[in-house]
């Protein structure tokens, strides 16, 4: 097998990626991330969840790297644990999409991301919601600038309802879907995994083709093509198995390691 180049740069969603199905990260994975840094290189988490999420995963990792957060809407360092950069969707905007995605598709319930903490609609019911949280109305879920709008469809499939939602405000936000169900995740417009570790190499003088990136999922697909070398998991949603340069074992395989373990030989 032709061996690839030792990378500067290390880029891997989570959840369905890097995690194993139960969330957490197997010691395998975590001495893999462990190399990165110690061979000198950058590790960098890349993941829809919000920095409210990451304590466990900061904690697996002995604290080490980085984390876009919400699709590139909130960079998060792990050493601290502190929000370092955001990149939010505006009240205006927000109210706006609420309010054309409201009139022209029945049944959805929306969801908010702050930089710290979030707000829910009472119809708004997924798992994984802090159990003390009430619901709240409309106006309060956009009543301040949020990291990220979530709407959520009891019953439509996510890639429909993806194409729905960037035909009516995908001038206002950028829309993607990190899961089976009909949740759909919108960030400022133009703000992805792949503009937000763009400008991060950026800021390191680390180029694109000294990269790999690791993911599952379509909102995984910008950070894929930006990289100079790309591994879906072997579970992935199969526009990115179609999409990548590579394919690697799924997360419950401890795929995302395998590679590191031969890259950082």
């Amino acid at each position: 097998m032709h061996s690839l180049p030792t990378p500067r740069l290390v880029a891997t969603d989570l959840d369905g990626t890097a995690l194993r199905t139960d969330g957490t990260v197997s010691p395998r994975t975590a001495s893999a991330f462990a190399k990165v840094e110690e061979y000198g290189g950058m590790l960098v988490f890349v993941t829809g969840r919000p920095p409210r999420w990451m304590g466990g995963v900061a904690g697996a990792v002995r604290h080490r790297g980085l984390a876009i957060c919400a699709n590139g809407a909130l960079i998060y360092d792990l050493h601290t644990e502190r929000i370092v950069e955001s990149h939010l969707i505006t009240v205006d905007v927000l109210r706006e999409v609420v309010a054309q995605l409201r009139a022209n598709v029945s049944d959805l319930a929306f969801s908010v991301e702050y930089e710290v903490g979030f707000a829910h609609e009472s119809d708004f019911l997924l798992g994984g919601l802090d159990k003390h949280t009430r619901g709240v109305c409309v106006d309060s879920v956009t009543a301040r600038p949020c990291a990220k709008l979530l709407a959520l469809h009891p019953g439509m499939d996510p890639d429909e309802l993806q194409d729905t939602v960037h035909r009516l405000v995908g001038h206002l936000v950028t829309a993607t879907h990190s899961s089976r169900k009909g949740l759909i995740e919108m960030s400022a417009q133009g703000v992805t995994k792949a503009t937000a570790l763009a400008a991060l190499a950026g800021q390191h003088e680390i180029r694109a083709s000294e990269s790999v990136a690791f993911g599952d999922m379509p909102n995984d697909l910008p950070m894929l093509s930006w990289a100079g070398t790309s591994y879906a998991v072997a579970n992935a949603h199969p526009d990115v198995l179609a999409a990548v340069d590579h394919v690697t074992a799924a997360n419950d395989e401890d795929g995302v390691a395998q590679v590191i373990e031969r890259l950082y030989r």
